[in-house]
Order: C-alpha cells, then sequence, then structure tokens
C-alpha cells in the first residue's frame, strides 16, 4: 500500500458570500451529493479531533486499488467542499492535486490520500470528489461534528464556532502582538526539551514538536507575561539549541530555524565514551538555568517528554537550593502515562525544589495545566511583593 499526505489549498473566492470558480461538471457533482464511483474508491471520513493546538482537525482518507491507475501521466485532482450545518451560502472550498507515477497494468495494491482541514465547534457538511485524467469520478458525502465534551466547555479554542480553514502548514509562524496587562507584567523563564517521545527515535516527530509549540504558544499569549527567557535543549545531543533573554515576544521563526539543527540520528563518539554523560549534562544544566538562573524570574515553567538517564541525578544541589524565591512548573508531555507511571529524572528535581509537576498527554490536559500554572504564579508574586512591601521590610 503506498500513503501519500498533501495540504489542501483553499480556493481563491472561498469566502462567505464570494462566487468560488469551479468547473461546471465538479459544481454539479458537489451539488448532487451522490456516491460515484467511476474510479474504485473507499472514503473513510477523519472525525473531528481537538489538537494541542486547540482546533479541531478533520478530514479524510481515500483507498484506491493501484490497477486503477495504472499507466503514466495520470493526475488526480480532489475537489471538496465544508460548511457549517445548513449554511451552504459558508462553504469553503478545497482544491488538491496529486501526480500519479508511472504504475504497471498488473500492479497490486491500494494507494492511500489523506487530506485535512480545521474546524471550530459545530456541525458540518462535506461534499467530495476526485477525478483523473480521463475524467472518472469518485464522489462521497458526509456529516461531521466538532464539540467538546460538558467538562470541557470552559476550554478557550484558537478558532471560533462554525469556522472551517485550511490547516497551518507553517509550525514556527511568529504570534501576533499580544496586548499585554500592565498590572502584572510576570517575567516567566521557559526551558523545553525539544525531543521525540521515543528516546531512540531518529528524528522529532511532527507530532512532538507541534505538541512542544503549543505548549510554549499557551504560554506567549498570555497577557499577564511581559517578558519571557527560552531556553530549547536536547538531551540525545546533550546540547543548548536556542536561548532568547528577558524579550517581549517569542521569536518563533528563530526557534524553528535553530532546531533545524538537530541530527538525532548520529551519535558523538565523545559522548559514547563518558559513563555518566547524560546524567552530568543534565544536572548541571537544571542547576544553570533552573536553581542558579542569571535573571531572576517570577517563575521557571521546564517542558518536554519523559528523559531517560543512566545514572540517578545528584539531588544535593537542589536540596542546597532550599526554598526557591519563585515556583518551578515541569509540564511533562507524555501521550502514554500509563506506560510510564514513574517521575523522570527532570520531575525528581522539580519535586525536590518544591515544584508542580503537570502530565500533558492530551489538549485538556495542557489547558487546565496552564489555568493552574498562572494561577500559582500571580498568587506567588503577590505574596512575595506584598512580604516585601508589608510592614518592617527595608
Amino acid at each position: 500500500m503506498a500513503a501519500m499526505a498533501q495540504g489542501q489549498v483553499l480556493m481563491p473566492g472561498s469566502a462567505p458570500g464570494a462566487a468560488v470558480r469551479l468547473f461546471s461538471s465538479d459544481a454539479a457533482v458537489l451539488e448532487a451529493g451522490e456516491t460515484r464511483k467511476d474510479i474504485p474508491c473507499t472514503v473513510n471520513p477523519i472525525k473531528p479531533q481537538l489538537g494541542f493546538d486547540m482546533k479541531f482537525h478533520a478530514g479524510y482518507d481515500v483507498m484506491i486499488p493501484l490497477k486503477e491507475l495504472a499507466g503514466k501521466d495520470n493526475q488526480l485532482t480532489m475537489v471538496f467542499r465544508v460548511y457549517p450545518d445548513g449554511k451552504q451560502d459558508d462553504a469553503a472550498y478545497f482544491s488538491q492535486h496529486w501526480s500519479v507515477p508511472e504504475i504497471d497494468e498488473d500492479a497490486g495494491g491500494s494507494a492511500q490520500l489523506t487530506g485535512t482541514f480545521d474546524v471550530g465547534e459545530g456541525k458540518y457538511h462535506v461534499d467530495w470528489l476526485m477525478r483523473d485524467r480521463a475524467e472518472r469520478v469518485c464522489s462521497f458525502s458526509w456529516d461531521a461534528e466538532a464539540s467538546l465534551p460538558p467538562k470541557d466547555k470552559s476550554m478557550s479554542l484558537d478558532i471560533e464556532a462554525g469556522a472551517v480553514k485550511p490547516v497551518d502548514t507553517e509550525p514556527f509562524k511568529q504570534e501576533p502582538p499580544v496586548p499585554r496587562s500592565a498590572g502584572d507584567n510576570l517575567n516567566v523563564k521557559v526551558v523545553v526539551n525539544f525531543a521525540p517521545q521515543d528516546s531512540l527515535s531518529a528524528a522529532l516527530q511532527p507530532i512532538d514538536t507541534n505538541a512542544l509549540l503549543s505548549i510554549l504558544r499557551s504560554i506567549a499569549r498570555e497577557p499577564r507575561i511581559g517578558r519571557f527567557s527560552i531556553v530549547a535543549f536536547n538531551m540525545q545531543e546533550q546540547r543548548v539549541i536556542y536561548r532568547q533573554e528577558e524579550s517581549t515576544q517569542i521569536d518563533f521563526p528563530a526557534l524553528g530555524q535553530a532546531l533545524r539543527t538537530l541530527n538525532l540520528g548520529t551519535v558523538d563518539v565523545q559522548r559514547l565514551s563518558q559513563k555518566h554523560g547524560d546524567t552530568d549534562f543534565l544536572a548541571s544544566f537544571l542547576t544553570q538555568e533552573v536553581v542558579d538562573p542569571k535573571e531572576q524570574p517570577d517563575a521557571v515553567i521546564i517542558a518536554g517528554p519523559k528523559v531517560s538517564t543512566e545514572g540517578n541525578l545528584p539531588q544535593d544541589a537542589f536540596r542546597q537550593a532550599g526554598d526557591m524565591k519563585y515556583p518551578v512548573f515541569y509540564m511533562n508531555y507524555n501521550l502514554n502515562p500509563t506506560a510510564n507511571p514513574w517521575r523522570d529524572a527532570i520531575g525528581m528535581a522539580v519535586k525536590t525544589l518544591k515544584g508542580a509537576e503537570f502530565t500533558i498527554s492530551r489538549p485538556r490536559d495542557l489547558f487546565f495545566a496552564w489555568t493552574d500554572i498562572i494561577g500559582r504564579i500571580v498568587k506567588s508574586k503577590g505574596g512575595r511583593s506584598g512580604a516585601t512591601s508589608g510592614p518592617g521590610a527595608q
């Protein structure tokens, strides 16, 4: 089976009340809403699922026998429209084009093609078609619903209800400016381990990158934070990848450029000769960046997947830190917490520092963890301010 995925394009004029230019034959198929299989195919709708970016991701998979695509110079074109229930005039139209490689007449197996789009809460209708150069058509229609469970209705999504949008293909795009609250003006330091869930993986997987970036973006969008210090590191390579000191906005494009230098598929020979190199690196790194940083933040937030080390971290340095002047939080990104429920090396250090750890396995975990964390940071700063300005303060 050959699997292919490609981003769909929002067609020009695809806006409420606007006219979208379609071939008359395509428009007729979409309007009919009938299932056609001139090209034998199987369409499987993908139910809207909430992502860490706080958007519902929906789409489809289509399976086509390879022998149906036999020959050369073939091309598949997909056109589909998505609109909120009962609002056909608000339809968003998408198109995709696939160049089919030369395929033998007796080819076995199937090709799997995938398309995706984003929606807000609501009910939607999808009309979909695919045609080849011979104008054979496969078409299908379905309904979809994106909804939060009752216990999560307080969550703020990053897409409005009833909206249909193309999937964002640039994970490191810059955040728009956020109106900051002059009252709190918090200063936070964020330390992120950009690493895959599987410590043996030779690449940082998109699902892991997007989840860690979503954690960062949740922090970046907080209006009560006025200054950010960012340190991105990677445990496999035992190095700091990117650093940004006390800025009013996180530079996501620069972070993305820095992450391109990761080369997880190779191992430094010098590191192999170090018996507990990973433990030594992490102990030194956390001491420098969390326990005794140059800046004096209002909080330090660590984020990343579980870290495995060959030996235990020496806790003496963390115990000697005593009561921290600022709270420390660990947002442990862990898609399968039941597989490894034990604290990792960073979690143990944070516990010794009397910090708090939050497991981030689902989008709701991220939302409610950040709501809790920012509340604690504000309370902590308020307590320190009250202590320094109270009776007897020097």
